[in-house]
């Protein structure tokens, strides 16, 4: 498959995920789906906007460029036909490296969570953190450990673990693009030539 091709294909998938990922995010502001009446009461990683920033605004911009690249226009740079599909090439992995930090970021907030637990209202009718280490990922009777809001431990577990997997599966994509995109500085574009009117592939 052509660079160009290759990226185009990466970007189609990133956007699904990056959308995803911002859902996933806004929903953990409704815990156990259910409208709390002070934020306070909310997990202190879902403020720091995982799947909004990292997994969201940080992987569309990317995935966009990626998007592009195909239909890029590679005449009329310093006089080379494919000097410009290779410049677009190089910039498509400086927003790589971006989205991988980004997406990075989602996963790191998101296992952090994930062995922290929610936030909740303890036994002691404090509002707190009453899970140790991810101790309640392996013994399901401790979840009754929060009272409320309803069902809060599944909500917070199965959001946050799809934001790890959405993260993961983001850096690999865009770790992918840094290598393609370098292969497509080197090489060039397998479309550039005869997209130009040149005689063969670059």
């Amino acid at each position: 498959m052509c660079t160009g091709g290759c990226a185009k294909c990466l970007g189609g998938t990133l956007i699904p995920l990056a959308l995803f990922g911002f859902l996933a995010n806004i929903l953990l502001f409704f815990p156990g789906g259910k409208v709390i009446d002070n934020n306070d009461h909310l997990s202190e990683e879902v403020w720091f906007f995982g799947g909004i920033l990292g997994s969201g605004v940080l992987m569309i911009f990317p995935a966009l460029v990626f998007l592009g690249l195909k239909n890029n226009d590679c005449c009329g740079c310093c006089g080379n036909e494919s000097c410009g599909k290779r410049f677009a090439m190089f910039t498509s992995t400086i927003f790589a490296v971006i989205g991988f930090l980004g997406a990075g970021y989602s996963f790191v907030i998101s296992a952090i969570s994930i062995n922290r637990g929610p936030k909740c209202l303890m036994d002691n009718s404090t509002w707190g953190y009453p899970f140790h280490d991810g101790d309640y990922l392996n013994d399901e009777a401790l979840w009754s450990k929060c009272r409320q809001p309803a069902d809060v431990v599944p909500w917070h577990l199965t959001l946050f673990s799809i934001l790890l997997v959405i993260g993961g599966v983001q850096m690999l994509l865009c770790a992918i693009q840094v290598v393609n995109g370098l292969l497509g500085t080197l090489c060039g574009d397998c479309q550039c030539c005869s997209c130009c009117g040149g005689d063969g592939p670059v």
